[in-house]
């Protein structure tokens, strides 16, 4: 088994052979230049895109972005991140359509051995966030975790486990607090209401 397999195995590996650091270099380089480029150079920065993650990526990311490898991030069209997002890709990030992220997001998929004796060791395990999910503010997802569509993850929260479908979650350790409902599609904030003339009226403003 190589070390690369050891770490989509899930099994303890070091990062130090098989081309990894030099695989972080590159990636470290595209970082670079995308956070660099400039706030209109939109096919610049669609292009740099592409490259960090090895293929055509239609999401809308605002720098700056952190990452380790970018290869193993994928991103589904029409999701957005907002600046200051940190992704610890030592294996898969999946992500897909329409998922918000907030500033300061931090998704890990690599964690260590509790015993000092060992820390020096990692291991990895892939997250994945299903379409149209909202991921608040300096939110942190620890390794392994699923979250299901639809769901919102409130601001400041620690995802350590599973988060179902259509819930609202939140809290250290996150928790599902309740269900997205019918009142949901009534009220967005509070009593402020949805209603059809005001969906109107800003889309007469655009």
């Amino acid at each position: 088994m190589t070390m690369r397999e050891r770490i989509a195995s899930g099994k303890l590996f070091t990062d130090y052979c098989e081309g990894l650091p030099e695989d972080r270099l590159q990636a470290k380089k595209r970082m670079l230049a995308f956070n660099a480029a400039a706030p209109d150079a939109l096919d610049q920065r669609s292009s740099l895109m592409n490259e960090i993650f090895g293929k055509e990526t239609k999401a809308w990311i605002e720098p700056p972005f952190y990452f380790c490898y970018g290869t193993n991030i994928e991103i589904g069209e029409g999701s957005y991140l907002n600046f200051n997002c940190n992704f610890v890709d030592d294996t898969k990030i999946i992500i897909g359509k329409k998922v918000m992220f907030g500033p300061a997001v931090t998704i890990a998929t690599v964690g260590h051995p509790l015993h000092p004796d060992y820390r020096g060791y990692m291991y990895a395990d892939p997250v994945t966030i299903l379409d149209n999910c909202w991921i608040g503010a300096n939110v942190t997802i620890c390794p392994g975790v699923t979250i299901g569509e639809n769901t919102v993850i409130g601001a400041g929260s620690v995802v350590t486990r599973d988060i179902p479908a259509n819930s609202v979650a939140v809290g250290n350790p996150c928790r599902v607090i309740r269900t997205i409902d019918e009142h949901d599609r009534k009220y967005y904030y509070k009593d402020r209401e949805i209603t059809p003339e005001d969906l109107d009226e800003e889309a007469g403003l655009r």
